[in-house]
């Protein structure tokens, strides 16, 4: 969730339209429905809003991954990093959060600008797409606000070769720190929560041999 900080993400007129449909989306809320948002990342465990409730929930069809170039907060643009995204396929087990409703409108607000909004004001990140899909939960199927990879924006890195992925998180540095720390600090907070990811546990002891 920290690759969206790219010069060339900046909303171009052939997003506006996208744009505008997605945060019609993201406030599209019937009177007295409950409304969720899935969390895979920092979200998880930094949500930085007040909620009623929060549900270790299962995601299907999208999955946990390094998908992102990051070109600011975990790499630069002559040596670019990578963060988390929600590729398509497979799972993604997570938490799903209910928003207070008193409170909704300006909690999704706060999201889209932690998701979306690039560090020039007004400027709007694509590499993230809105969705609002059912999620799995000890309490029943519950229907999240989430946001996921934009397979077709220039940003969106796809599935590397491991060998890539590993060189790439080793060399990262950004605004924000290291993309070693990054991935460990996921990995951590992630068993901290209950939520075992193998592929990033395999990651990080590809990648921990060389940073140590």
């Amino acid at each position: 969730m920290e690759g969206q900080v790219q010069g060339r993400n900046w909303v171009s007129g052939g997003d506006s339209g996208r744009v505008a449909a997605q945060r019609k989306l993201l406030h599209a809320i019937d009177q007295d429905t409950e409304v969720w948002v899935f969390g895979y990342g920092s979200l998880l465990w930094n949500p930085g809003f007040d909620f009623v409730e929060k549900r270790p929930a299962l995601l299907y069809g999208y999955h946990r991954a390094f998908c992102i170039y990051s070109e600011y907060y975990r790499g630069t643009v002559e040596q670019k990093g990578l963060v988390l995204g929600l590729d398509r396929g497979g799972s993604c087990h997570g938490m799903a959060f209910r928003l207070m409703p008193d409170a909704v409108h300006d909690i999704l607000d706060y999201l889209w600008d932690r998701e979306m909004m690039t560090l020039d004001e007004g400027t709007v990140s694509t590499v993230y797409d809105l969705r609002v899909i059912n999620a799995r939960t000890n309490g029943g199927p519950v229907r999240c606000r989430t946001f996921v990879a934009n397979r077709d924006h220039g940003d969106y890195a796809g599935r590397l070769p491991e060998d890539q992925v590993v060189t790439m998180i080793q060399g990262g540095v950004g605004a924000t720190g290291s993309n070693r720390d990054y991935l460990r600090n996921t990995v951590r907070h992630l068993d901290e929560l209950g939520i075992g990811d193998g592929p990033l546990h395999r990651l990080l002891r590809l990648v921990e041999p060389v940073s140590n």
